[in-house]
């Protein structure tokens, strides 16, 4: 006679880190938070994660090679507008990706010394600007940082963020409070809603107070002088006229970074030997 399978243990047995239907129940979302919070604070702390430069941009925005070939691909008079309109927006991946090799050289990321890293290169860690950014710091061997989010869609990683420094958060809220909370800077290409909203979120805390003054460059003249009329805010008494310099609207990598160190952000001149921007791009290996 076959022998009965031993009975299941009783969840109550099961130690609570264990027990995932106890750890995913509605009154331990306050657990949840705090651990999110903690897993990326410890491992930036080990990687001596002091500062951080945070650059927001549309997901949408292809690498030049990508447009090309979605180009060469389209069929159809809507599908080839739309190619070209895509084509024209990578020049904003080129900028974002030569502005954070700057930043990753100059800022303080590579901490050679052995002492904290500043300036660190941080984004939302998906497609497009976010992949340039962390692009251009893998390009010359500087570590960055991929604030990942977990979307219905399930909007991965981008592959250029230094492994141990991607994370994955299921609340919105506090992805944002690590982007904001290490931040000297802010820099802000083309983007939609989720770039918008996390742009006038850190203008509200700097405005407010709430968190102390950075410098903030917005990339890209063309596309915000026609997508938000800062001026008419300030003209209709939605904002003081004084807010409109809490940022600066720029074009070029040199010139952004340039705004930064005029605006106060604290550089790291880089030893004499270190290659500048103008290196070679080299393609760094996941492991």
């Amino acid at each position: 006679m076959a022998k009965s399978a031993p009975p299941k243990p009783n969840r109550s047995t099961l130690l609570a880190v264990e027990d995932m239907e106890f750890l995913l129940r509605d009154e331990m979302r306050s657990a949840r938070f705090g651990m999110e919070y903690l897993k990326a604070e410890l491992a930036l702390r080990d990687w001596g994660v002091r500062s951080t430069i945070v650059v927001f941009g549309s997901a949408r925005v292809p690498s030049p090679e990508e447009a090309e070939r979605a180009l060469a691909a389209a069929t159809g008079p809507e599908a080839r507008r739309l190619a070209r309109q895509r084509l024209d927006f990578s020049a904003h991946y080129d900028k974002a990706r030569a502005f954070a090799r700057i930043v990753s050289l100059r800022g303080g990321a590579l901490a050679e010394s052995g002492g904290p890293r500043d300036n660190v290169i941080a984004t939302g860690g998906g497609p497009g600007i976010m992949a340039a950014a962390n692009r251009g710091a893998a390009d010359v061997g500087a570590p960055s940082i991929g604030f990942n989010i977990t979307l219905p869609h399930e909007q991965a990683p981008n592959e250029w963020s230094t492994p141990a420094l991607t994370f994955r958060f299921h609340y919105f809220a506090m992805r944002k409070m690590h982007l904001a909370m290490r931040a000297n800077a802010l820099a802000v290409f083309p983007g939609g809603f989720g770039t918008f909203d996390e742009l006038f979120e850190l203008l509200t805390l700097v405005q407010s107070r709430k968190a102390r003054p950075l410098p903030i460059v917005l990339f890209g003249s063309a596309y915000w002088n026609e997508v938000v009329d800062f001026r008419a805010m300030a003209r209709h008494g939605m904002i003081d006229p004084a807010d409109l310099d809490l940022f600066e609207v720029v074009d070029e990598p040199e010139e952004g970074w340039a705004a930064l160190v005029r605006r106060g952000l604290q550089a790291h001149t880089p030893p004499a030997d270190r290659p500048e921007v103008s290196a070679a791009p080299r393609r760094r290996v996941r492991r």
